[in-house]
């Protein structure tokens, strides 16, 4: 796998969905390999604070998709990472993903790929979701390809804000410039 999509909303088709799948879309389109993941469904606990991930250089908790889901970010060449704004910040779902991948931060595990942050929101609160998605990705020493926010409540809303939209393409075609150079 080249690039992984992965949006953090309860909804499974929701607006984070529609616009993370806005940049795979561009990079499926060149014949990039994408994968998309909604956690919505998807059982994310919490870090327990334990510190046993220093022994195992892996989260200890075992019975929860997050293995699953983090070996797949690790297969990847791209994040596309997604978040809806609850109370100005991302919502709790992925903040658990996040807190999670502690665990690879001692041997730096995910140092070198590259990600996107995506951020929606229905009025305000998009930048600081954005900007926690960008400690995640820095942290853990990604190479940041750029971000896209976008605005919309009722599912379905994002289709409205074209220039989110529009940005999603342009991040789309980055990765794809950056995957498949034109000689």
């Amino acid at each position: 796998m080249t690039v992984l999509g992965i949006s953090g909303s309860n909804r499974k088709d929701g607006n984070t969905s529609i616009l993370v799948k806005a940049v795979l879309e561009r990079c499926e389109k060149a014949g990039i390999e994408t994968e998309f993941i909604s956690l919505a469904g998807k059982k994310i606990s919490p870090c327990l604070g334990c510190e046993k991930c220093r022994e195992k250089d892996w989260c200890v908790i075992q019975n929860d998709d997050w293995g699953n889901i983090m070996e797949k970010v690790m297969e990847a060449e791209v994040l596309v990472i997604g978040s809806p704004t609850y109370y100005y910040d991302v919502c709790g779902h992925v903040k658990n993903f996040i807190d999670r991948s502690y665990s690879l931060y001692h041997q730096r595990k995910l140092a070198g790929r590259k990600a996107v942050a995506v951020a929606v929101c229905a009025n305000k609160g998009g930048a600081r979701t954005i900007e926690t998605l960008e400690g995640f990705l820095n942290s853990h020493e990604f190479s940041y390809l750029g971000w896209v926010r976008g605005k919309g409540y009722l599912e379905g809303d994002i289709v409205k804000d074209t220039r989110a939209l529009k940005k999603a393409q342009d991040v789309g075609d980055k990765i794809v410039n950056l995957l498949k150079p034109q000689d």
